[in-house]
């Protein structure tokens, strides 16, 4: 009996799991299919920079990663799914690097993707703030590699924390104007029931998945407390100074 209930367990989380590798790109198609993947038919005007065009394309491996190595787990494939990780590390140096540059550019030098409402310096901390969580979230993920309960929580989480930019540009009629309460609070709701459903099927919660939403959760007020601070507006001019373009 508890075989039995063990294995339809795991038949359920692999099922969550597939979900999530399917509404993952899902999310990302709709928030940026406009500007970027659909913009040859959508008319929308040529991207900022060779920047973004690199980023783009980056992040747009990550999500295919992450869609593959759900693949790869639910297959039972998973010597291939450990090697490709290894190559998922060099992929995530290359997010934080490309994130980093393309969001002090567009702080320099404006960009479609900043509010107009809110002063560039200022904004610029949101951006910062993912590649700070996503660095955090992704080190620790490797750190826990070989405890697959744990690692691939914290990579749910990851793929979370990287919806709000896609949210936020979701072309939806006022869903715009609700600003963070929009693209910070449907990664948090996501999160509350990742926990919430996580503790369902286990009987337990997982203190990883706990302490990782809690960081990522919490992040996201702290980012608009430090944004409008005269030492975050002094370290932000400084590091538009490293601005490639």
């Amino acid at each position: 009996m508890a075989v039995a209930e063990s294995s339809l367990i795991r038949m359920r989380e692999k099922r969550f799991y597939l979900i999530t590798a399917l509404l993952f790109p899902l999310v990302v198609l709709i928030g940026f299919g406009r500007t970027y993947y659909l913009k040859t038919f959508t008319g929308a005007p040529p991207l900022s920079s060779y920047l973004v065009q690199i980023h783009g394309a980056i992040m747009t491996m990550w999500v295919a990663l992450y869609i593959a190595q759900v693949y790869l787990v639910r297959s039972k494939q998973i010597r291939v799914h450990q090697t490709l990780g290894f190559a998922g590390i060099g992929l995530a140096v290359l997010v934080v690097i490309s994130g980093f540059f393309t969001a002090i550019a567009a702080a320099k030098n404006g960009s479609a993707s900043f509010p107009p409402d809110i002063p560039r310096m200022s904004f610029l901390a949101v951006p910062l703030f993912d590649m700070l969580t996503f660095s955090a979230l992704f080190t620790a993920a490797v750190y826990y590699r070989k405890r697959a309960a744990n690692h691939k929580r914290l990579m749910l989480v990851i793929a979370i924390s990287l919806l709000p930019p896609a949210l936020a540009r979701f072309p939806i009629n006022g869903i715009q104007s609700l600003g963070p309460l929009f693209f910070f609070g449907m990664p948090t709701l996501l999160m509350i029931f990742a926990i919430v459903y996580d503790r369902l099927q286990n009987g337990k919660f997982n203190k990883i998945l706990i302490y990782a939403s809690l960081f990522l959760i919490a992040s996201y007020p702290l980012r608009i407390l430090v944004s409008g601070t005269d030492t975050w507006l002094a370290f932000a001019n400084w590091l538009i100074t490293f601005s490639p373009v």
